[in-house]
C-alpha cells in the first residue's frame, strides 16, 4: 500500500522516537516492514522537510532525531535559523560556545533547545553568544563536532 505523505511522515517520526535508527536504508526497511512502502529518495526529502537530524548517541553511533516544533515555527526552520545565524563554534572544558550574528543568539539557543540533546544541561544566550553547558569535556568535543557537522549539512 502506498501511504499518504502524512501517514508516511507520522510513521517515520514514530520510528525514530521508538528506535535508534542511523541510516536512511534502515528507515526505508522499517517502513516497508510496516507496509508503508517508500523509496530512499522520498525518505531523504521527508528527513529534510521534517527537520530530522543525526546526532551522536554517546556510544559512538549516530541516530536520527526530530527537532521539536516550538510555537508556530516548523522544525526545519529552526535548523535553518541556526545554520544561518551561527558564525563560529568553539569549546572550553565542558562548555560549547556558539557565536552568532548580532541579535541572533536567542533564536539559535531556541533551536538548540528544541533538539533535546541529552548531553546538554542547559543553554544561556546573550546578544551574539550562546553558552551550552554539558557534563564532561568529551561531551563538549562531541557536541562541537555535531554542531559543526550540522552547519555543513544545512548549507
Amino acid at each position: 500500500m502506498k501511504p499518504t505523505k502524512a501517514q508516511r511522515q507520522a510513521s517515520l517520526l514514530q520510528l525514530i522516537r521508538d528506535r535508534n535508527i542511523g541510516t536512511q536504508e534502515e528507515l526505508v526497511s522499517r517502513l516497508n516492514d510496516n507496509g508503508l512502502f517508500a523509496t530512499q529518495a522520498t525518505i531523504s526529502r521527508d528527513i529534510k522537510e521534517l527537520g530530522i537530524i543525526k546526532i551522536s548517541d554517546g556510544k559512538g553511533q549516530q541516530k536520527y532525531v526530530a527537532l521539536e516544533r516550538g510555537g508556530d515555527a516548523p522544525s526545519g526552520r529552526l535548523l535553518k535559523v541556526f545554520s544561518e545565524a551561527v558564525t563560529k563554534i568553539d569549546m572550553a572544558v565542558n562548555l560549547v560556545i556558539v557565536k552568532t550574528l548580532p541579535g541572533m543568539a536567542q533564536a539559535s539557543a531556541s533551536a538548540l533547545d528544541s533538539m533535546n540533546l541529552t548531553e546538554v544541561v542547559g543553554t544561556i544566550a546573550g546578544d551574539d553568544t550562546v553558552f551550552i553547558v554539558v557534563r564532561t569535556p568529551e561531551q563538549a568535543q562531541d557536541l562541537t563536532r555535531l554542531l559543526n557537522q550540522m552547519m555543513v549539512s544545512a548549507t
